[in-house]
């Protein structure tokens, strides 16, 4: 039986430290999926809707507004699943779209149609993508950057692992970007133990820093989901970390579960 993936890959990640969306980023993914097919099931969360978005249009305030930031992520969603599909197809990989807000986790029926939607995507040889339904839920596009919603997926599915994809090589002792001397913390058994040492750097496209990583590992510990923190902008990252040829931090499952 093939074991359970979530790749979460938040928007500085997929605009590669710009503020475009990265079409290598993307095919990069899509070739390391590739190589896993046979080992795993997958699901992909992305962000960088709005960030796609600003590819195409520029409405007024959206860098204040909540209803402009998800009018930019209505225009953006369509315009960011359209790059998936075109480049995956490319490596003879099919997508679905799968849209959710917190709602759909506090209602046990919304929840098992998801699983078995998943699921049946999965039998199909789909590759679900989900997103936050940012038009009518905003909860990520002011915290969090889809870190929480993929904790939740990871756990209504019962998944092997959540890799979550940042711009960082996983929790440090202090914040690397103000601190030269920061050691990583490549292995986590207990979150309060770790909580202490987080600092946010602020970002200008994404919105998860540390703060709402250690809230999804929070929720994947609960639930015997393992959770890793690993750096996109490593070469064949997924892979590599996989094979233990990157550092990164790993969230381990409490000994019980």
């Amino acid at each position: 039986m093939k074991k359970k993936l979530i790749i979460k890959i938040g928007t500085s990640t997929l605009t590669a430290g710009t503020n475009r969306i990265s079409f290598a980023v993307i095919e990069s993914l899509a070739r390391q999926i590739l190589e896993l097919k046979n080992s795993y099931e997958v699901v992909i969360v992305s962000s960088g809707a709005i960030a796609t978005a600003r590819q195409f249009v520029e409405i007024n305030g959206y860098h204040k507004s909540i209803d402009s930031k998800q009018a930019m992520a209505a225009i953006g969603q369509t315009k960011l699943i359209e790059l998936y599909d075109s480049i995956f197809r490319t490596f003879g990989l099919n997508i679905a779209q799968i849209l959710l807000t917190y709602h759909d986790f506090e209602s046990s029926v919304a929840s098992e149609n998801t699983r078995n939607t998943i699921k049946k995507l999965w039998e199909a040889d789909y590759i679900p993508i989900v997103n936050e339904n940012d038009t009518v839920s905003y909860e990520e596009i002011v915290l969090g950057d889809n870190d929480k919603l993929s904790s939740l997926v990871a756990t209504i599915i019962e998944a092997d692992l959540l890799m979550l994809v940042s711009d960082i090589d996983g929790i440090f002792d202090q914040n690397p970007h103000l601190h030269s001397e920061a050691r990583l913390i490549t292995d986590v058994t207990d979150i309060k133990s770790v909580a202490s040492y987080i600092e946010e750097k602020n970002s200008t496209l994404g919105t998860g820093g540390m703060s709402s990583k250690i809230y999804a590992a929070e929720i994947c510990m609960k639930n015997g989901v393992e959770m890793w923190i690993v750096n996109g902008q490593r070469p064949n990252y997924i892979l590599s970390a996989m094979n233990g040829e990157i550092p990164f931090t790993r969230f381990h499952r409490p000994p019980h579960q």
